[in-house]
């Protein structure tokens, strides 16, 4: 699925509280910092900004955690 994703598109994943959503805001090919975290993106392996609907907090997260809804 990281070929399809891109900004604005709307995606879910999985939190130990279930199921959240929320929109991509960037896809990420380098080290990025957020909220005290470090995401070691690459343009080999990307990973995605995403906003969530619920909390507006942003996160880091690997394709393979993200289904287009």
């Amino acid at each position: 699925m990281a070929s399809k994703l891109k900004a604005g598109d709307h995606v879910a994943w999985n939190t130990s509280q279930g199921e959240t959503q929320g929109k991509v805001e960037k896809k990420l090919t380098g080290t990025t910092h957020i909220k005290g975290h470090v995401a070691k993106a690459s343009p080999e392996n990307p990973e995605y900004l995403v906003k969530s609907d619920k909390t507006g907090a942003k996160a880091a997260h690997k394709p393979s955690e993200l289904k287009k809804t």
